[in-house]
């Protein structure tokens, strides 16, 4: 018989892989949730599932070697990835793997979303750092994301999806929305043809709120590579005007003859 802790996890994760199939973060039988369970054991969706159409009796019971303790079906294929956030982030106590579009076609063009361009951002989550492309389901994926893991909530795995923890599952499943936010409005300052960055005297400034609002320790609250910040506040990128654009091709068309 079933605890009605179990029962509640069952439902919880059941409420969430909805939510990101709703939200279009997965289609088909893409990403996995999982939960830490009050004994250790891990609680997670099973392998080739629709996340929309889950059901809470559908989840299966592991230990933390990935062996499974309770439930008809397998565990996901990618539960390795779960497991080494779980052995190296203690404070983790859920993790949510999805493939929402904007922020995998950065994974997929190997761009990290590191810039500071938004203060939310910063203070949730500092960056989203891109680990190198490893095969899904094999020890490749999980030793590119080592170096990654215990410093970052959020992490883009190139040509593949998105993976966030949190101290819960809602908390894993805001830093997705977040990402996701962060990677289109990143897509349109592009599409605008500018990003203007915050200064490094601004990320300084926001470091030291995210310290408060997160109860960090000076070390952990300290801007990481690769966060980008420019000294000016200005974007790497140019705007120029039609006819400034104009003077400075007949400029150098001039200086070539």
């Amino acid at each position: 018989m079933q605890s009605v802790s179990e029962e509640k996890f069952r439902q919880e994760i059941t409420r969430f892989c909805h939510l990101i199939y709703e939200k279009c973060y997965v289609a088909s039988t893409d990403g996995n949730v999982s939960v830490r369970l009050p004994d250790g054991n891990i609680m997670c969706t099973p392998t080739i599932c629709n996340k929309g159409f889950v059901k809470p009796e559908d989840m299966v019971i592991i230990d933390s070697k990935g062996k499974r303790v309770k439930g008809e079906r397998k565990a996901s294929s990618e539960m390795a990835m779960h497991l080494l956030i779980y052995e190296m982030r203690p404070d983790a106590n859920a993790v949510v793997h999805a493939h929402p579009a904007c922020a995998t076609a950065y994974a997929a063009a190997g761009i990290p979303l590191n810039k500071a361009l938004i203060s939310e951002v910063v203070l949730a989550l500092g960056c989203i750092p891109l680990a190198e492309y490893g095969t899904p389901g094999t020890p490749e994926l999980t030793d590119q994301l080592r170096p990654f893991v215990k410093s970052y909530d959020a992490l883009l795995m190139a040509n593949h999806g998105v993976v966030t923890s949190g101290a819960n599952l809602e908390d894993a499943f805001n830093r997705m929305d977040t990402v996701e936010h962060f990677a289109k409005i990143s897509i349109y300052t592009k599409i605008l043809g500018r990003e203007r960055l915050l200064s490094s005297e601004d990320v300084e400034k926001l470091w030291v709120q995210r310290q408060k609002y997160y109860g960090l320790d000076e070390s952990e609250a300290q801007p990481k590579d690769p966060m980008c910040p420019v000294t000016d506040g200005l974007s790497e990128t140019i705007s120029l005007t039609r006819s400034e654009l104009i003077d400075l091709i007949e400029r150098v068309v001039s200086t070539l003859k």
